[in-house]
């Protein structure tokens, strides 16, 4: 026998991160620290010491000022490329350090 009111897993889910933004948030920030070393690759990575996201801004250590001024050059491209990876509009501005 079926029931009438079933929902699939992912109708429940989504469901429920509608109802818990703050943890759907939380949630595409750590999909945008992950993106950090997908989109930029493992050499990037190599020379990253720290990603903390703060009020919608990402901050990045870099231990390479060479890669530091250049990441700094194509700041609004990364931005939205990081955005577009991790399905939403999570981070407005990017800082490198």
């Amino acid at each position: 026998m079926r029931r009438k009111n079933s929902q699939t897993i992912g109708e429940v889910l989504r469901d429920f991160f509608e109802q818990n933004t703050d943890l759907h948030q939380k949630i595409l920030e750590s999909r945008i620290e992950r993106a950090w070393g997908e989109v930029l690759g493992p050499m990037v990575m190599q020379y990253t010491r720290n990603i903390y996201i703060k009020n919608g801004v990402m901050y990045v250590s870099l231990s390479s000022s060479v890669l530091r001024s250049e990441l700094t050059l194509c700041r609004e491209r990364l931005v939205k490329s990081l955005n577009e990876y991790a399905g939403g509009e999570v981070i407005r501005d990017l800082v490198i350090r």
